[in-house]
Order: structure tokens, then C-alpha cells, then sequence
């Protein structure tokens, strides 16, 4: 894996998820986000906390690449998705399926990969 500097909050995110431990913010009124933040842009509150992150998710949409970018181009064809953990939505590459299987609703686990063309950390979703 390439090294790359860090990315503050996101990364300690990633850190967690290898680490089996996924985590979302979460206020005292219930909203969940993510990434990480310090402040909840729903209701403003500052008392905030770590949950849990679900161990499956459910696409709720996706798209693949097959023209990718230059930065990206090592990667093609590649699906993108945002998945559903619970309250929060996650953004992720989808691995492990072939693209053309991919599903919305499908049921996937979380991850860290690395992108083909960059060596640089990304979630990744795996069919469950």
C-alpha cells in the first residue's frame, strides 16, 4: 500500500474499519453521520459520540465505470455505490461481484481496500 499522509478524522474512520471496530457519529438527538465531524449539521449539537457501525449494509444505489479517468483508469471497470448501514450512507467500491451482478438491496460488508491505480486506502463493499 502506497503511504499517503493523513486525512485527519477520515482516516482515524479507516483505521477503525481495519481494525473490525466501524464506527458513526452520533448527537444526543439521534442523528448519525459520517465522516466523522465535531459539530451535528442537523441540529448543531457539539455532544457527540461513537457508535457502532451495523456489519451489513444494503446498496441503495450504484453506478459502474467503465471510462474511468486518468487518475482512475487502472481501477475501470469498477462500480461504485452508496450503501445503507443503518442511519448513516456510505459511499464504497463494490468487490468481489462482477458489475453487471450488482444489485440495489443487495447485502454487503465493509471494508478497506486500496484503489489499483493509486495504492491509495478505499472502503470497500463485499457481498454478504
Amino acid at each position: 500500500m502506497t503511504e499517503t499522509p493523513l486525512n485527519g478524522e477520515y482516516d482515524d474512520w479507516l483505521d477503525g474499519i481495519e481494525a473490525g471496530e466501524p464506527y458513526y457519529v452520533e448527537c444526543s438527538e439521534g442523528h448519525g453521520w459520517l465522516p466523522p465531524r465535531r459539530v451535528c449539521p442537523d441540529c448543531g449539537s457539539r455532544d457527540l459520540h461513537e457508535e457502532p457501525l451495523p456489519d451489513s449494509g444494503e446498496i441503495a444505489t450504484h453506478t459502474t465505470i467503465t471510462v474511468a479517468t486518468p487518475q482512475f483508469e487502472d481501477d475501470a471497470p469498477y462500480v461504485t455505490a452508496i450503501a445503507d448501514f443503518g442511519p448513516v450512507s456510505i459511499t464504497g467500491l463494490v468487490r468481489g461481484v462482477d458489475p453487471k451482478d450488482v444489485s440495489m438491496g443487495d447485502a454487503v460488508g465493509l471494508e478497506v481496500g486500496e484503489r489499483e491505480t493509486t495504492g491509495e486506502r478505499a472502503v470497500v463493499f463485499r457481498p454478504r
